[in-house]
């Protein structure tokens, strides 16, 4: 949706308010937009200023001057997501909306525009949507999974392995996850580079965002155009098919949803575990000592470096109270992830590490808590565990206090990670055919606890149900159980 139901879409920022009528104590100077140059430069600077100043819960405004609540508590981040009958989905709720204040143009709207789509509906409705979403996601197979990211890490690392250098972020982390979503929903490999672009674009909100928002809506709807003619073993024909019975504009949304959300995330948790690895002692530590292990440094940096800061939104359904604040009926709110994952109430000491430990707010919570988790934490590992196997003695190329940031409304980017490594020549890749193993249930002579994913056919490939003794030294060396999958 791209105006308000009652503005034909000529609005223009010019007319847009400098007040709130509904709530004028959200418009007054002086407070933070979260688009600006303060939130730019350092968020968690700026969400402990805020904290300081207004509690859990802070005033702020957005694009256009149009106010907003910042969630920086944790329990009042708990609170929000898991009471939607005081705080709804639905961005029809919001005064500003009604009010027409939200023009046509506006960079907000991708993100927050209502669309028939399970983010932005409750009770029974959002059981519907999330249920054909949830269920057809469900028929993925997990192993499947690990081997078509473990395929496609062997093709990034033989485009840069001979150099003996590289820029892990735009030459791995934002490549391999759409690789990866991209075949799960059906397309084919030639719409990635173009879709990281564009997704990357309209989730930053800049000024191009609603036609990079276009594009990534045309090219789903081609999908679904094609696979409605011609069903496949995809996510895209799956929820054509749900008994749900979702019409064609919300099957291409939800796909949309998946594309963007889980794109984001995942490329961000790769960055910044890539990052942990590299420069944190604790991970490779000495074989006298102990040592963090990868998926503990993921959970670590789901913690203190969520893949997004901040999730918008939900609304007020009717006046209430929150973290000592006002907040009226249509209000916006702002769920603060980043912040409530350092809240000193929960966390007094930030430097005790958290390993093992899934109560952070990374995947928000509630009913609309994120169904794809658990996949973008399985390409995560499995990305890193093969590139660490074909370049073991990867380190960081500068120092760690040269690595910069670029942060957006929602989330926070490694803007480069250069690493430098010993040249090696590419391998040979697998000829297995990667569809065949994505969706295909496991050969019967393959034991379940013995599943070499990381092996995929190089030159040291065994026989089946055993692995390389170089693999089992670095699940070793990771804290991994011997029979463990990599």
């Amino acid at each position: 949706m791209t105006s308000h139901p009652d503005d034909p879409g000529t609005g223009t920022a010019d007319l847009r308010p400098t007040r709130c009528p509904v709530h004028p104590a959200l418009s007054d100077a002086g407070l933070v937009d979260l688009l600006g140059p303060e939130n730019e430069k350092d968020p968690m600077g700026l969400y402990e200023r805020l904290r300081a100043e207004h509690g859990p819960v802070a005033p702020i405004v957005l694009d256009g001057g149009i106010p907003a609540w910042l969630l920086l508590g944790y329990r009042e981040n708990l609170e929000v997501s898991r009471t939607p009958s005081r705080f709804s989905r639905d961005s029809r709720h919001w005064h500003a909306w009604k009010d027409g204040r939200i023009t046509a143009d506006s960079p907000l709207l991708p993100v927050v525009g209502w669309q028939p789509m399970c983010t932005f509906a409750d009770g029974d409705e959002h059981e519907r949507l999330r249920a054909a979403l949830t269920e057809s996601m469900g028929r993925l197979d997990r192993r499947g999974i690990r081997r078509h990211v473990t395929r496609f890490t062997h093709q990034l690392v033989n485009d840069f392995c001979a150099d003996g250098d590289a820029e892990l972020v735009t030459a791995f982390a934002q490549q391999l996850p759409m690789l990866v979503l991209t075949q799960l929903l059906g397309m084919p490999d030639e719409y990635g580079p173009r879709l990281v672009e564009a997704t990357r674009d309209l989730m930053k909100g800049t000024e191009t965002a609603l036609r990079s928002d276009a594009y990534v809506t045309g090219a789903l709807q081609g999908l679904v155009d094609r696979r409605r003619a011609d069903p496949g073993e995809d996510l895209a024909s799956w929820l054509l098919a749900h008994p749900s019975g979702l019409t064609e504009e919300e099957v291409v949304q939800h796909l949309r949803l998946v594309l963007l959300t889980g794109n984001e995330t995942t490329t961000n948790l790769m960055a910044n575990t890539l990052r942990m690895v590299l420069t944190d002692p604790r991970f490779r530590a000495s074989l006298a000592g102990g040592h963090m292990t990868l998926p503990d440094a993921i959970e670590h940096v789901l913690w203190n470096e969520p893949p997004l800061t901040v999730v918008p939104g939900r609304w007020a359904t009717g006046d209430t109270e929150l973290g000592g604040q006002r907040i009226k009926a249509g209000d916006m709110l702002l769920l603060g992830l980043a912040a409530g994952n350092v809240d000193p109430a929960i966390r007094p000491d930030i430097a005790a590490p958290m390993y093992g430990n899934r109560s952070h707010l990374a995947f928000s919570g509630g009913p609309h808590e994120c169904p794809g988790q658990d996949i973008g934490r399985a390409i995560t590992d499995t990305a890193i565990d093969t590139l660490l196997l074909r370049l073991p003695d990867l380190r960081l190329a500068v120092d760690e206090s040269e690595l910069t940031w670029l942060s957006s409304w929602i989330s926070r980017h490694l803007v480069a990670l250069p690493v430098e490594f010993m040249p090696r020549r590419p391998e040979s890749e697998s000829t297995e055919d990667p569809s065949a193993t994505l969706f295909a249930p496991r050969p019967r002579w393959l034991p379940e606890d013995e599943a070499p994913e990381a092996a995929t056919g190089g030159p040291e490939a065994t026989a089946p149900g055993r692995v390389p003794w170089w693999v089992a030294l670095w699940r070793w060396l990771l804290g991994r159980p011997p029979g463990s999958a990599p």
